[in-house]
């Protein structure tokens, strides 16, 4: 290696120009790699819907999803599948492993699916397989709304529209919400029914016989050849007037004549409001990779063309913008990223002088821009833990440019010239550099493998620190002794700087005036009674975990950050409509808009039932809130989700949960209680039983929800079908009746023009003919003509069944929690799982606690490990540099040194132990500590080398003098770096704003304390313990050689005696 330095120090033009190749790469990769709020992450999970109108739950249960699952046990990879039988339809949530290939997820789901086909009913719709990421969620709300504006005129609006935005090359999708589908409808007068004589099937059968596609085929004549055309699918709304019922001598009775036909749109089930008017929205999905604000900034304008061509009372307006977000996400931490520069360019120049400064500094642009090449290739986006990864490497990466300018440095002083100086820095502290660096990205090389769904997430992290610190690396031992050798001067000559610098270097450090001499004196005294100084650091550290063990806060998942976004979720129980739904959640609403330092709402109803991951089934509200900028309120995001509880906490029959919108993986409530069995009897009674203890025995808990079915009632048409046999009726003629009051019976479907899919086509009696009570006056027509139905027909209420859920083939039920400001969820699961631990349950039934908690073991389970394998990893590393076993193990005693330290800062903060955010900063400490103790110890064995007439104690005290400045700059650095946001600061110099407590500072508190209070408090030690148990194996030999002496004198004597 000491060729290749000397060879890029004589070729400086060549290096320079290299360098300057690596800044206009990484100059072009940074216009080039596009903006997101959240790194993408891409999991094979995997939705399939299969729709068929009118099938109750228990038939949607066994004929729907239970055939899916039996194929898809066989399927490869499969982590877990969760099943939902609902009125109407049946899903199945399919989730592999976090690291199985897509794609072979996706063709393995989709061959089960076809295997499936043939053993659902045949009236059942294709099924859909979707999948599902986190591009799945929209970047911007494109909203139509006019008031008195027919609902037909906004429908087509939105359709022309979203064609438009479809059109931009980075939109994936522009969904229509807030919509009804679209109906060709025959309103049918069961009395004029009645005189022409006309039964309900033969009406609904010669529909059906006249919208057929007829293949007519050929005719080949021998002359030629001709196709033969037999037009009879109807193509407009207009063609099924005239078709024919009933024909009676001369006379044609049309449909015309006994129903009122009209295009129109299917019954409300839900209504849609942005900030309280009814909208039309589009929501904007982009592609994956594609730059957030560049495609909003192309939505917006085409959205802006169309502005022009809308009538006069339709407008358009957008919400849920995530641009703004985005790129003030972007300018906030890049902001941060400077300050921290600034910060620490300060500090360097301060102790090394202008040129050493810049040459350090410049370390860190270089090794940024060598690190976004590597972040363009491997096709990630600029995302927040890409950035916050060079956040952490900014006070890692100078750490090698600071030990070799110091180094070269005091050489210049000694009267080298500058190009010899830096080739002898970079070739002295090669290995030490190497090492140093080597160490670090072994902590963090167990990161980048993180299983699951949260190691996606956090895996950003590792890889760009990775690349930062390979760039520093280039940058120490080939870069900067380039620069150096051209621009570098010594530093101060006079007497007192030469005078200090020989002391160092050849004298007695201990007889300096300054702090270093302060330091080289408590040093020699800590060295001398190396046994004492052992003592008192393992009380510390004994102190510093007992007290942590007693009186710590406990653990959390990832970290409580200010909100920006919030979802108010609605929940109500029993046979509501859409319209009292829809009235409940509009109280919500009314109570919401008068909050102050809200920016704008979306509304949406829904019935309730129906597939829920991660909530109950009586939802039938959501309100998306998104709040103002937090330099625009005068109050924290947190404090007016409390307001919003208040305001609607006294609305009866309702209950309203407010949560915010977390950066992250999610995880659902913090507590989820999971209920299996076999025997599906066993599940609502065990529910029903822990709910009323939380409800009355767990304090601090709030949102509670369980997935019990509803209370509720159905109706339930039994037919007797010895007695129907008898009028000579059967089961299809009751169910053609009953849905003619219901839903209506498709009798086809057409597709008009500017239609995206086929239109249903549906016969069903009046408003004024539908209702409880038309459900005992309906007739079916026999032999023996009219027959009411009530002949053979009982109807009678149950209760009501509305959504079955299945995991992995078995009944499942689920409660889940939310808990209260203040209160951790770790504590409240411990409390829970020690109360079931004492109750007699049945042996059929499995309980476990899923959702965070889940994840939260799971994550500590990987860091603990994590954290073992690093430790390894450098071990072997180190043993390969320093050839000692003493040494390398001395190294990493500054690990148990960092983890007291961070839990000393948790004691002294009172926060949490984050599960990933905290650990994560464990790991990286692992890094980070030894950096110091590896420049210690190789300077100890050179100057060992060097000075052999020296004894222990003096190699030991020039070691620490000599080192005393650069392990403190390279400490100092990285502590300032990380010292704002450890402070919950976001301080940003460029747009000159200052935030306390915001989103993106609050976001990662516990990864920088953990770092700047671990890394402080190793520094102080490993200023003192480190090389005052280098004097350990000296003293421990000396012992030995005492005691053999002693024994050697009483064996004479006794030999004198004897003689």
């Amino acid at each position: 290696m000491n060729s290749f330095i000397d060879a890029a120090i004589n070729r400086a033009r060549t290096t320079l120009l290299i360098m300057a190749m690596v800044v206009i790469a990484g100059l072009i990769a940074r216009a080039a790699i596009p903006v997101e709020n959240d790194p993408r992450i891409e999991v094979p999970f995997f939705i399939i819907n299969i729709l068929h109108e009118g099938i109750s739950p228990e038939d949607a249960e066994r004929l729907l999803a239970m055939p899916l699952e039996i194929e898809l046990r066989t399927v490869e990879g499969v982590k877990e599948f969760t099943s939902y039988a609902s009125e109407g339809f049946g899903t199945v949530m399919v989730e592999f492993d976090a690291d199985y290939d897509l794609d072979t997820a996706l063709m393995d789901v989709r061959e089960a699916v076809d295997r499936t086909k043939p053993e659902l009913p045949s009236t059942a719709e294709e099924p859909i397989v979707r999948e599902a990421n986190t591009d799945d969620f929209p970047i911007l709300q494109v909203n139509l709304v006019g008031e008195d504006v027919p609902e037909r005129v906004l429908y087509n609006l939105a359709i022309e529209l979203r064609d438009a935005i479809e059109g931009i090359p980075n939109v994936l999708d522009a969904e229509i919400q807030g919509h009804r589908e679209e109906l060709l409808e025959a309103v049918i007068n069961p009395r004029e029914l009645e005189a022409y004589q006309i039964s309900n099937e033969e009406l609904i059968s010669t529909i059906m016989r006249n919208n057929r596609l007829i293949p007519a085929g050929s005719l080949d004549t021998g002359q030629g050849r001709f196709a033969v055309k037999v037009p009879s699918v109807i193509e407009e709304a207009r063609d099924i007037f005239d078709l024919p019922v009933r024909a009676s001598g001369d006379t044609v009775v049309t449909l015309d004549d006994i129903a009122t036909i009209r295009r129109t749109f299917k019954d409300r089930t839900s209504y849609a409001r942005v900030n309280g008017n009814e909208t039309i929205s589009l929501n904007v999905i982009k592609r994956a990779n594609a730059n957030i604000i560049d495609t909003i900034d192309a939505v917006k304008a085409i959205a802006e063309r169309h502005r022009k061509k809308l009538p006069g009372r339709v407008d358009i307006f957008y919400s849920q913008d995530q641009a703004p977000f985005a790129q003030s996400q972007v300018t906030e931490l890049q902001g941060n990223i400077f300050t921290a520069l600034a910060f620490i360019m300060v500090i360097v120049v301060a102790a090394m002088g202008f040129r050493s400064g810049v040459i350090v500094g410049l370390s860190i642009p270089i090794s940024f821009l060598f690190s976004l090449i590597f972040i363009y290739l491997l096709g990630y986006t600029f995302n927040f833990m890409v950035m916050f990864g060079m956040l952490l490497g900014l006070g890692m990466l100078i750490d090698g440019a600071i030990v070799v300018t110091e180094y070269a440095d005091r050489k210049m002083t000694e009267g080298f010239d500058s190009r010899s100086a830096y080739a002898l820095a970079a070739k002295r502290m090669f290995w030490p550099v190497t090492a140093s660096i080597a160490t670090t990205l072994a902590a963090f090389l167990p990161l980048m493998f993180w299983p699951g769904i949260s190691g996606k997430f956090m895996r950003f992290l590792p890889v760009t620190v990775f690349t930062v610190l390979s760039g520093s690396l280039l940058y120490a031992l080939v870069f900067g002794p380039t620069l150096g050798s051209i621009f570098g001067r010594a530093g101060s000559r006079d007497d007192k700087a030469m005078n200090t610098l020989k002391q160092l270097e050849d004298g007695d450090p201990t007889q300096l005036s300054s702090i270093t001499g302060v330091y080289a004196r408590i040093l020699e005294f800590c060295a001398r009674y190396s046994a004492l100084t052992l003592a008192i650091t393992l009380m510390v550290l004994f102190t510093t975990f007992w007290a942590y063990a007693n009186y710590g806060k406990g653990m959390t998942y990832f970290t409580d950050s200010e909100p920006m976004f919030a979802q108010v979720t609605v929940r109500a129980r029993g046979n509501l409509s859409a319209d009292e739904i829809n009235d409940l959640v509009s109280e919500v609403e009314e109570q919401i808009l008068q909050v102050r330092g809200i920016l704008g709402i979306n509304t949406y109803t829904t019935l309730p039932g129906g597939p829920s991951r991660n909530g109950g089934f009586d939802h039938v509200g959501q309100i998306f809130v998104e709040l103002h900028p937090e330099d625009e309120r005068d109050r924290s995001g947190t404090e007016i989700l409390e307001e919003i509880r208040e305001r609607t906490a006294p609305i009866t029959g309702i209950v309203v949960e407010v949560k915010k919108q977390e950066q992250g993986p999610y995880g659902g409530k913090p507590i989820e209680i999971q209920f299996t069995s076999h025997n599906r009897d066993l599940l609502e009674p065990a529910v029903e039983r822990v709910v009323q203890y939380l409800d009355s025995s767990v304090d601090g808990l709030r949102d509670l929800e369980d997935t019990r079915s509803m209370p509720g009632i159905e109706w339930k048409l039994t037919v007797d079908r010895a007695q129907a046999a008898l009028y000579g009726a059967d089961v299809s003629q009751v169910g053609i009746a009953v849905q003619l009051v219901t839903n209506g019976v498709k009798v086809g479907e057409y597709r008009p023009d500017k239609a995206d899919d086929a239109v249903d086509i549906r016969v069903r009696y009046p408003a004024g003919e539908r209702g409880i009570a038309a459900l005992d006056e309906l007739k079916v027509s026999t032999v023996q003509g009219l027959i009411p139905i009530s002949n053979f027909v009982s109807r009678e209420a149950g209760p009501n069944v509305d959504t079955i859920q299945r995991i992995d083939g078995m009944p499942v039920e689920y409660i889940r929690a939310d808990v209260a400001p203040g209160v951790l969820a770790d504590t409240k699961v411990r409390e829970i799982q020690a109360w079931l631990e004492n109750q007699t349950l049945d042996p059929d039934l499995t309980i476990e606690f899923r959702g965070t908690n889940e994840e939260q073991n799971k994550a500590m389970a990987f860091v603990s490990l994590a954290f073992l394998l690093s430790l390894l990893l450098m071990f072997v590393l180190l043993v390969t540099q320093f050839n000692s076993f003493y040494q390398s193990t001395l190294i990493l005693f500054a690990v148990i040194l960092s983890m007291a330290g961070v839990l000393l800062g948790l004691l002294a903060t009172g926060k949490p132990f984050s599960t990933i955010l905290t650990g994560v900063g464990v790991v990286a400490l692992a890094g980070i500590v030894v950096n110091n103790n590896i420049v210690l110890i190789d300077t100890y064995n050179h100057l060992r080398r060097e000075h052999p007439e020296l004894d222990y104690i003096a190699l030991i005290v020039r070691t620490g003098a000599q080192r005393l400045r650069p392990v403190v700059l390279t400490t100092v650095t990285t502590v300032f770096g990380l010292l704002p946001l450890a402070s919950n600061f976001s301080v940003d110099l460029i747009n000159r704003s200052i935030i306390h407590g915001g989103m993106m500072s609050s976001f990662w508190v516990p990864l920088s304390q953990a770092i700047v209070s671990g890394l402080s408090f190793a520094a102080l030690l490993t200023l003192v313990t480190t090389p005052a148990m280098l004097a350990v194996p000296h003293q421990l030999r000396a012992l030995s050689a005492r005691t053999g002496d002693k024994r050697r004198e009483r064996g004479g004597d006794t030999e004198e005696a004897l003689a």
